[in-house]
């Protein structure tokens, strides 16, 4: 009479693999993701943190800035995370694994990468001076609203990097599809470029489109002043027309009556975008979506991987 074999169940499975991935996070050089993420924001801030939440095209440029940050983190933690240990996973699967608790165990742990590169973030915005919302607008404490939508980003981006790499054949072909989609999340951001309308429905395939709204509504990005234009005279204030140099005199005209903010707010009011309206709304819708993106990901994962009896390679 055989022995029937008793399988651990989905919870034990899930803790036995999430203590695995601890444990190459310290003696596998996983853990080299924090430091690298602390040097991407120290070169982001320092390259576009002078203006960020304090005129319309600084805010512009570092929400996107800071969505790129995000998608990069998130896409590294995890991009080679299943395919280099597909063969493993294989084996695992026919000897009773659990790819739910697989999964979920993957889950848990990048959500604490996350959380980990979100704090490194933060605390290299703050040690550069970089300016960030001072307004709340769904928690009681506007950096734990910039906290959640900078981790929603990156968390949104690991799955999706998760599902890449439960589908590539190699790391390397995980590595070589990864750069194209980073160029897919940055190009239809939906704010930073100007596309086509044709293109603009495909924003709303992106993680960057909903972090890039949410981090420029919690900044009261309408409430701003434009600077553009301003800037644009200043540069043409040495230009001579018969003679004279109109721009200048005009520029000395406006700074001497003290009408200087008040252009600068009257032009931002002709560049207003309703979709970063102050609100909490628009906040919490683009949250929502972030989370529903990663779920997609994570059943698309877990789908993929109940198959891989299957795959022959």
């Amino acid at each position: 009479m055989k022995k029937k074999i008793r399988r651990r169940g989905r919870f034990s499975q899930t803790i036995i693999y999430l203590g695995k991935l601890f444990r190459m996070f310290l003696f596998q050089n996983d853990w080299k993701v924090l430091p690298m993420s602390a040097i991407i924001a120290g070169l982001v801030c320092f390259a576009v943190g002078g203006n960020l939440y304090k005129t319309m095209e600084g805010t512009m440029m570092g929400a996107f800035a800071l969505s790129c940050i995000c998608v990069w983190n998130g896409f590294f933690n995890s991009i080679q995370s299943i395919c280099r240990e597909r063969a493993i996973v294989k084996r695992e699967h026919r000897s009773g694994l659990h790819i739910s608790s697989y999964v979920l165990a993957h889950m848990i742990y990048q959500a604490t990468l996350c959380i980990a590169q979100v704090v490194i973030t933060i605390f290299v915005c703050n040690a550069m001076k970089v300016t960030l919302p001072s307004a709340p607008l769904v928690t009681p404490y506007p950096i734990v609203d910039f906290g959640i939508t900078l981790f929603l980003i990156t968390y949104a981006a690991d799955m999706l990097a998760l599902l890449i790499s439960s589908f590539a054949k190699t790391t390397t072909a995980a590595m070589t599809i990864m750069p194209f989609m980073l160029i897919v999340q940055l190009l239809f951001s939906g704010g930073f470029f100007n596309l086509p309308e044709q293109a603009m429905p495909l924003t709303n395939l992106t993680v960057t489109k909903f972090g890039h709204t949410s981090l420029c509504a919690q900044g009261d990005y309408n409430s701003l002043p434009m600077v553009s234009i301003w800037n644009s005279a200043l540069k043409m204030k040495n230009v001579e027309v018969e003679g004279e140099k109109p721009f200048k005199e005009a520029l000395q005209y406006i700074e001497e009556n003290n009408m200087r903010e008040d252009l600068l707010l009257k032009s931002a009011e002709q560049n207003q975008n309703p979709n970063y309206a102050f609100d909490s709304n628009i906040v919490l819708d683009n949250w929502m979506s972030l989370i529903i993106w990663a779920l997609a990901y994570v059943v698309i994962t877990v789908i993929i991987l109940e198959n891989i009896d299957k795959d022959k390679r």
